[in-house]
């Protein structure tokens, strides 16, 4: 029996691992660091460059508002982080009500916080970075776990606000999007790749740094092919995940793929412990649970007895007449 055969990916799972997501970003927002203006001046203020007016006014408003009491805002931001993670693991009564509060929170930050991915801001930002940002990843996932019918079906997506079909069609969008974003001029200069590699390597531990900088000293002057070759590759995995179930499957599991090779090579592996300002995971293990989420062949087949059905007692009782 193969290893994947042997897995189960369940709706209450997925639940269960958003929220430890969910509650991690919660403690990382504890740290010292985000009680000081630097956070502001560093990590929100920065949001607003480059943005279009209607964008990026907002984010200038929102961090001068923040920064005049941080003990309060940034503790009751990091409790509702924590908030919304317990309540994803306490149980299924609970998930209903802190995804709600994930929804509106994604939201927020995702404008705030992360200033919608800065995709429309002119900065160097790519897929290999996390764009389109790593909140929204946590409305997308909550939305496809919506516990709106039973567990079971084609994946663990089946039976939530999207269903199956629609969470297909999430993942397909996203990674045409992230082509898209390869072939911005931003991207597709020759030392574009080799600067986003090693801006992060100059946050990683030495360990990482090391591994980094080999690597982006290997893509110095080939930034057109590199991004080129990865927008082609976010295509066919945009495609193949709306292909009959082997296809879909082999997609998938590429996505995985690259999106871990993302997260080392261009997230470096999110920075929690590393990085002063980083509050999140970055995108890359989201991209991996949303694949697990729409993996054909994962779930337990559905438990459910239709109203319809008979059962052993009355057929007992017809057999008996």
């Amino acid at each position: 029996m193969s290893l994947l055969s042997r897995v189960r990916v369940t709706r209450r799972g997925v639940q269960i691992a958003l929220g430890a997501v969910w509650l991690l970003d919660g403690l990382l927002q504890f740290q010292h660091f985000m009680y000081t203006h630097t956070f502001v001046t560093s990590v929100l203020e920065p949001n607003a460059q480059g943005q279009p007016g209607v964008i990026g006014s907002p984010i200038g408003t929102f961090a001068h508002f923040y920064g005049h009491n941080l003990t309060l805002w940034n503790t009751l931001a990091a409790e509702t982080q924590c908030l919304i993670g317990l309540g994803l693991i306490a149980g299924r009564r609970f998930a209903r009500p802190a995804l709600l509060l994930g929804f509106a929170w994604a939201l927020i930050v995702w404008w705030f916080g992360e200033g919608f991915g800065m995709i429309l801001s002119g900065a160097p930002v790519s897929p290999l970075m996390g764009a389109p940002g790593a909140v929204i990843m946590y409305a997308f996932i909550g939305l496809l776990v919506w516990p709106r019918q039973a567990e079971g079906g084609r994946s663990a997506a089946d039976g939530g606000l999207l269903g199956d079909r629609g969470g297909v069609i999430l993942w397909s969008l996203l990674w045409l999007e992230a082509a898209v974003v390869w072939m911005l001029h931003v991207n597709r200069s020759s030392g574009a790749i080799h600067d986003q590699i090693a801006g992060m390597a100059q946050d990683s531990p030495h360990w990482l740094a090391s591994a980094l900088t080999s690597i982006a000293h290997r893509t110095q002057g080939h930034g057109v092919a590199v991004a080129t070759i990865l927008a082609i590759v976010s295509v066919l995995i945009a495609l193949g995940a709306l292909a009959p179930t082997p296809v879909r499957v082999t997609a998938l599991g590429l996505g995985i793929v690259l999106s871990l090779a993302y997260w080392v090579i261009g997230q470096s592996l999110g920075g929690p412990f590393w990085a002063t300002g980083a509050t999140d995971v970055n995108a890359g293990p989201l991209f991996v649970l949303l694949a697990l989420t729409l993996m054909p062949g994962l779930t337990a087949a559905r438990r459910a007895v239709p109203l319809t059905a008979p059962t052993r007692a009355t057929d007992r009782a017809v057999a008996a007449v």
